[in-house]
C-alpha cells in the first residue's frame, strides 16, 4: 500500500502561495519547477513529476519542489478549499492502490515494465 507522506503547511510569501513540509524528500539538491500539466509530464513519472502534475491539475498555478518542500502557488482566493486537497494529494503520494493512488505504473494507467533479472551470467 506504501506508506503516507507527514505534511505541514504554512503560509508563504504572499496569500497566493503555500509551504508543505514533507517527512522525506522528493528530489535530490536540484530545484523542481512545473507550470503547467504539459511541463510535468513531459519530465517523466518521477514522484515530483507526479505530484506537480497532479497539483496543476488541481488548480495550481505552479509548483516548485525542492528536497522535502513543495512550494504551491494557486489563485489566494483558492486557497480555502485546496489547501486540504494539496494537503491530501501530498500526503497519498506514495500510496498504490485506491482511487488517490501514487506515482506508480498502475496508479498512472501505463503498462508495468518487464522485470529486471538479478541473476549473475555463469560461463
Amino acid at each position: 500500500m506504501g506508506q503516507p507522506i507527514t505534511v505541514t503547511s504554512r503560509a508563504g510569501s504572499s496569500p497566493a502561495v503555500r509551504l508543505f513540509d514533507l517527512n522525506r524528500s522528493l528530489t535530490g539538491m536540484e530545484l523542481e519547477r512545473y507550470s503547467t500539466v504539459e511541463e510535468a509530464q513531459s519530465k517523466g513519472m518521477r514522484p515530483p513529476d507526479v505530484l506537480a502534475q497532479r497539483l496543476i491539475e488541481g488548480g495550481a498555478l505552479s509548483v516548485t519542489i525542492y528536497s522535502n518542500t513543495v512550494t504551491v502557488e494557486a489563485p489566494a482566493d483558492s486557497w480555502a478549499t485546496f489547501e486540504p486537497r494539496a494537503q491530501h494529494l501530498i500526503e497519498h503520494l506514495f500510496e498504490y492502490y485506491g482511487e488517490d493512488a501514487g506515482w506508480s505504473y498502475e496508479a498512472r494507467g501505463l503498462e508495468s515494465p518487464p522485470p529486471v533479472s538479478l541473476d549473475v551470467p555463469t560461463g
